[in-house]
């Protein structure tokens, strides 16, 4: 079997981005709910798919953010899309599927657990992530925990990882410090860009193996110089974004493998559906009997 572990906070912005604008009899925003929804279902159609959990972002808030000041937030959220969190893991829920909102971790904490126990398990076969974010490139491994770009039908294995960041999936943590990631508000180490993070970690793997003195570098990187005295004077910033970026592996999830099985809709995702004014959903979703 494939476990298709489902970044639902990711699938919820571009559906709000995506999708038009709805609102429903109460004059409620509806529209990225409904986007989600629609997404979710069209997974649930592919072949092989058969086990399914979707992470949520319940706040966006985590415990990074009481570790760095400029941790993001959800300042400049779109208050529409905001008032959509609940309802789109409630919609989530109804359609039969496993949903973990989470509130001290992130939704992508919850995945890289899951991650690692469905690849434990001998009984699955692939552990298929449905994110493009490239923090979740540290959870691949060979061909056997994938990142899958959804919007664009790519899958990225670890092979993959090491020819779009130049280092292997358990340097993605130390890449994200060195080159910082405006998603997440982590600024990165100044002079530091993608290839030359790519190259010195392609060598040395973590940071703390880099040397401070760049004649010592055995490897040949442009402005070497200026980039191991820039890094040489900001080792604590770069430990703590390090730390930002490497996802928890730990989350209490109680739910089982076989809790993951999709049997079909809750009785209430009729009505729930009538309730967003998309009663067509109903009819794309796949019979499955409960």
């Amino acid at each position: 079997m494939k476990v298709h572990l489902v970044d639902a906070t990711y699938e919820l912005f571009r559906a709000h981005f995506g999708a038009p604008p709805a609102l429903d009899a109460a004059g409620r925003p509806v529209g990225a709910v409904r986007g989600l929804l629609a997404t979710l279902i069209s997974l649930l159609r592919e072949p092989q798919v058969t086990h399914v959990a979707c992470a949520f972002d319940h706040v966006i808030e985590s415990f990074r953010n009481e570790l760095f000041a400029g941790y993001k937030t959800g300042d400049g959220v779109a208050p529409e899309l905001l008032a959509q969190f609940h309802p789109a893991e409630e919609a989530a829920a109804a359609l039969g599927l496993v949903v973990w909102p989470m509130v001290h971790y992130e939704a992508d904490d919850a995945l890289a657990t899951a991650a690692a126990r469905s690849a434990a398990d001998p009984r699955v076969e692939q552990v298929v992530i449905c994110s493009p974010d490239k923090d979740l490139a540290q959870c691949v491994s060979g061909a056997r925990v994938v990142c899958r770009d959804r919007r664009r039908g790519l899958d990225r294995d670890e092979a993959a990882v090491v020819e779009r960041f130049g280092v292997r999936p358990g340097s993605i943590p130390d890449w994200l410090a060195l080159v910082g990631d405006t998603a997440d508000g982590i600024p990165g180490i100044p002079g530091w860009g993608e290839r030359s993070a790519g190259a010195v970690l392609r060598v040395y793997e973590r940071l703390e193996a880099i040397p401070d003195q760049a004649h010592l570098w055995t490897v040949g990187v442009r402005g070497r110089e200026r980039l191991a005295a820039s890094l040489a004077q900001r080792r604590e910033e770069a430990g703590l974004y390090r730390r930002l970026a490497t996802l928890c592996r730990e989350v209490p999830l109680t739910e089982e493998l076989g809790d993951l099985e999709w049997r079909g809709p809750g009785p209430g995702f009729e009505p729930l559906c009538r309730a967003l004014g998309a009663p067509e959903l109903v009819e794309r979703v796949p019979r499955r009997g409960r």
